[in-house]
Parts: C-alpha cells; structure tokens; sequence
C-alpha cells in the first residue's frame, strides 16, 4: 500500500476532529489503556496519548506499520507499543478501557469492522469499557440525474453496428465509488432511508439486508440507488459520507440498474440491499430494484449481483 493513501486520511480534517472529540470523549488521563486497531500511520494512537491514555496499543498488519514505528519514535511515544499484526492474531492476553478501530471504507463494511471489533471486545475490553465507533447507519437514495448511468453505458455508443451487450451487463452489476451532489438524488439528499444500522457494541452478523422504498409525487426517472453510512463514534459525535454533510475522503456508492426505471406519479420504486463482508471471502454485493403501481402490484424488478461484474 503506497504512502498516499494515508496522505488523503491525515488530510481528512473532518475524519481527524471527530475522532478526536471522541476519544476525548472516553478518555479517563492517567488511568485508560487504549487499543488501536488498524493504526496505519498511528494518528489515532497518538491522539490518545496526547489525550492522556496510559498506555495505547497499536495493531497494523500492512506494511505502513514500518512508517508508524517511525512515527512513534519521533513523536517520544514511550507508551505506545506497536503491535504488527492483525488483532484477531494476537494471543497473549490484553485488557483495555478503549477500543478504537477506524476500519470503514466507501461501503462501511469492506474492512470487516463487524467481526474485527467482536473479537476485541470479546477479548480485550474490560467490563464498562467503550468501543469507538459505537454504531453504524446505513442510508440510500434514489438517483435522479442521468450522468453517472451515461457514464456506464459507453459500451453502447461504439457504433459500427458492434454489439457489446454482454460487457454492459458485466459493468451495470458493479458498485462505483462516486461523488455525487445532494441534488442528483430525489428529494435533494433528503429522500434518504436507513436500509441497515449496525451495533458495534455487542454481537452482530457480519451478513447485512435490508430494503426501502418511495412513493413518488411526480414522475421522475430513476437511474440507479446511491449508498452511504453515518457511524455514531460516541453518543453526541458521529462521522458521515452523505452528500448533505461536511465532505471526507469517503464517497458514496452508486449501484447502477440494468435499465432507468420511469415511475408515473404515485407510483412505487423499492431497493433490496444485501452484502457479505469477510476477511477470506471479501464483499459481496447485491441489489433489486422493484417498480410498482400506485396500488402495489409490481410492474418490474431488476436483480444485480457484484459477483456478476467480475471478469471469469
């Protein structure tokens, strides 16, 4: 992994403050142990010892764990032990007051957060002690603007009577990572719906769904379902990808439709949500968009699969 990555997450100023005002937030000067999971450059770590931490534990597994040991040695991090592996590797025995682990990507789960932290918590956390993040949300919005799925459709336009049908169908199962802006989205970002929320604090599936749907006031096309997440750090300070809040190294996902879908007035269109996140198995994705009339009865559905989007 190329230093540059973590150049864009110390740049992340948004990401850096809310994290800060978190772990000040569970920090008890003098008295807390902390661990780090997934330190990278070892920001988080060495927030919490400026913060007062005992002692802080480091866990990094990826070859910027060099880079972090650098950094604790310039900054005189006498109490800051690196660990360079996976927390779920680590077997001599541990007990902290702080977990914190800031292991999310564009898709919130991509870096198995779930089972990374349910291991922790089982093994390292003392009775009474605070995990960071608590929770996560997960929220999706229809699309509305057409240039995204325009986008995705070159295949279509290479002209001389050339059929690339088959690669098309190859590019709308994938999820892209996307800016987009809050008035690309029905009802201005505002549409949004929580499809999934996760608790971190106690033993949850790593297997996520969940659906939403929208009555819509007047027609519209819709051309495909963006995603994003909103993680509760500690009660009162939370960290968001949404398109209506101060913008992070994050983006949302788009998740395209293998055709828009134009929805008359008081009609319905609904989205099934599903993803599998593991360390062996990665992400798996996937997605239904159902059309319906104004009395309920559903006039099309389109299914979409990540697994569809790789080449064989």
């Amino acid at each position: 992994m190329r230093i540059e990555y973590h150049r864009t997450l110390i740049a992340d100023h948004v990401r850096n403050e809310a994290f800060f005002r978190a772990l000040k937030a569970v920090i008890e000067p003098g008295k807390s142990v902390v661990a780090d999971i997934g330190a990278g450059t070892g920001l988080l770590g060495l927030m919490a010892s400026k913060l007062g931490a005992k002692e802080v534990f480091l866990f990094e597994i990826a070859e910027v764990a060099g880079i972090a040991a650098e950094v604790l040695k310039a900054n005189k991090a006498k109490a800051c032990h690196l660990i360079p592996c996976h927390s779920t590797e680590f077997r001599d025995k541990l007990a902290v007051d702080v977990i914190v682990s800031e292991t999310l990507g564009n898709y919130a789960l991509e870096e198995n957060i779930i089972a990374t932290l349910a291991d922790a918590r089982r093994r390292f956390l003392k009775s009474g002690g605070h995990v960071v993040p608590t929770g996560i949300t997960q929220y999706v919005a229809p699309v509305i603007a057409p240039r995204i799925d325009e986008e995705l459709r070159a295949w279509q336009g290479v002209g001389h009577d050339i059929n690339l049908a088959p690669a098309q169908t190859m590019t709308l199962n994938n999820a892209y990572v996307r800016l987009l802006q809050a008035s690309e989205l029905l009802g201005g970002g505002r549409s949004a719906v929580a499809w999934d929320a996760i608790d971190l604090t106690r033993d949850t599936r790593s297997k996520r769904k969940g659906e939403a749907e929208w009555r819509l006031s007047k027609p519209q096309t819709i051309y495909g379902f963006a995603t994003w997440w909103t993680a509760e750090l500690v009660p009162g300070v939370t960290l968001s990808t949404g398109p209506l809040t101060p913008r992070t190294h994050w983006e949302q996902l788009y998740f395209p439709l293998l055709d828009p879908i134009e929805v008359k007035s008081r009609e319905v269109v609904g989205v099934e949500l599903r993803s599998n996140s593991s360390e062996v198995g990665g992400t798996h994705l996937a997605w239904v968009a159902i059309h319906k009339n104004a009395q309920g009865g559903v006039l099309a559905r389109q299914s979409l699969d990540l697994d569809k989007g790789y080449l064989p």
